[in-house]
């Protein structure tokens, strides 16, 4: 510093005198962009932070290495990689295990942006996906070819709630020679041991039950490390995909509340699927913790809870148009998106892209809240009896 700097250059250059020492139970929201190094001959552009020590805040501040070493240590993982979304963490896994000529399968009743990557994105630079039948189990061993490199699985299944037999199909993929992949976002990461079933990478989007409240952007990619991590490390690198230290500080105080809120959706949630059960508009209540859902001995066997996501088909004698009134007169159901928050939500599906469809007539997903479920169940009540005048 100079003996006088001017008051312009102490704005910026200045020698903070606050006392050392303070600790807190809440993790410091670090902003910032670029990191100083001690000396130019220690500069490094590396993503490997933990090797090298911080090189540039696109890799992440301290706030973001937390976040993403407390999701590695409860999904039983070795790293995890943040990214801007659940959807980006989708992109990371195609991009990071794919190239031209790759053959790649997918459950049909996968989520419907990955679907589209794969149609839309994936198939431009030359990657096939082909969409297998969710409840195939070890049946996809004839389906894997000597070009196929990545089996993906979601368990339960987007609105349909498949439940797919995640060891058997991780089997026949690590025969063939195969990365096996979960979107574990329905588990939270915790209500389904991933890496105990034979998962090589998972994700999930934290925007979820991790953050809880709807009112953040984040997913993640958690691998056991090896080869894996250093190819996602390597991919996410140059795809700049930065995120927000400030979601990752709300995705870290959802972590505290995960297990009593994890445990109170599950019991409202139940109240309401079972109730839905004995509606007589309903054909069939798609929860995977029901025994007449199809795919529960699978989910009992291997989950150790289950989650506010559920889905409802009704009989054929309901219209489109009376589904859709239905959810219309839905009161503290929002009608919406995504799930995992403490607001109850309801999205009606008429025409799902499928080539192997498991329900036939139009479904609603809710998503269970925080509200009281005797009221979640009295607002079903009227909207039911509201959409009788429109039966077919």
């Amino acid at each position: 510093m100079p003996t006088d700097p001017t008051w312009q250059t102490r704005l910026l250059h200045f020698q903070p005198r606050v006392p050392p020492g303070f600790r807190s139970l809440v993790t410091p929201v670090y902003r910032g962009s670029t990191t100083l190094f001690p000396s130019a001959a220690g500069m490094s552009d590396s993503w490997r932070q933990h090797e090298v020590g911080y090189t540039y805040g696109l890799y992440g501040t301290p706030t973001t290495l937390e976040l993403a070493a407390r999701i590695a240590e409860l999904e039983k993982g070795e790293h995890t990689f943040i990214t801007p979304g659940g959807q980006s963490a989708i992109a990371l896994i195609y991009l990071a295990f794919t190239r031209a000529g790759d053959h790649v399968l997918v459950p049909d009743s996968v989520y419907g942006p990955s679907r589209h990557f794969c149609e839309r994105l994936l198939a431009r630079y030359g990657v096939e996906a082909e969409f297998y039948p969710a409840t195939i189990g070890d049946g996809i061993a004839a389906r894997i070819r000597p070009s196929t490199r990545l089996v993906w699985c979601e368990s339960p299944g987007s609105f349909t709630m498949e439940v797919q037999d995640v060891p058997a199909i991780a089997r026949a993929a690590h025969e063939g020679g195969a990365v096996v992949a979960l979107d574990n976002t329905y588990a939270a990461g915790v209500l389904f041991d991933a890496f105990a079933h034979g998962v090589d990478v998972t994700m999930q989007a934290l925007t979820k039950y991790v953050g809880g409240h709807s009112d953040l952007l984040l997913g993640s990619v958690t691998v056991r490390g090896g080869e894996l991590h250093e190819r996602l490390g390597d991919t996410l690198q140059v795809l700049g995909m930065a995120v927000s230290p400030d979601d990752c500080s709300l995705a870290l105080r959802g972590l505290q509340t995960l297990g009593i809120r994890l445990a109170a959706l599950e019991r409202s949630t139940l109240r309401v699927a079972e109730w839905l059960a004995g509606r007589h508009q309903i054909a069939t209540v798609l929860h995977p913790a029901l025994p007449s859902c199809p795919g529960h001995e699978i989910w009992r066997r291997d989950f150790t809870g289950s989650a506010s996501v559920f889905s409802v088909v009704f009989r054929p004698a309901y219209s489109r148009e009376a589904v859709t009134a239905f959810v219309d007169r839905l009161k503290l159901f929002g009608v919406g998106y995504s799930w995992g928050g403490v607001t109850s939500l309801a999205a009606p599906q008429f025409d799902l892209a499928r080539e192997h469809p498991s329900v036939n007539g139009p479904l609603v997903r809710f998503n269970v809240g925080l509200e009281s479920a005797d009221d979640l169940i009295a607002d079903l009540e009227q909207a039911l009896e509201g959409a009788e005048v429109l039966r077919c």
